[in-house]
């Protein structure tokens, strides 16, 4: 399992959860291309976005699924939920 740290440490993947978070929806590939691309101004080619997806998968923070021939990606917060939990935030005085 890849490491949480390490795959949101490229800026390209964090734009990549970026663009599946604002869309709260499942994404193809071809659809994150051209996220990345107008709200990131990020160009790459499928190969590299689908190997940057890969990452994030191996870390848990993305999802794929298949539905016919089409792969459908969705964000998954749950591994940045365990980062709060190592390190929560200091309670405030009453």
């Amino acid at each position: 399992m890849t490491d949480v740290y390490d795959a949101l440490a490229a800026p390209t993947r964090r734009a990549i959860l970026d663009a599946l978070a604002a869309n709260h929806t499942e994404q193809t590939l071809f659809e994150l291309l051209n996220r990345l691309r107008y709200d990131h101004q990020i160009t790459l080619t499928r190969q590299a976005i689908s190997q940057h997806v890969q990452v994030l998968d191996d870390a848990g923070l993305v999802h794929r699924r298949r539905h016919g021939r089409t792969v459908l990606h969705r964000f998954d917060p749950t591994p940045l939920a365990q980062i709060a939990q190592r390190w929560p935030l200091p309670q405030e005085e009453s």
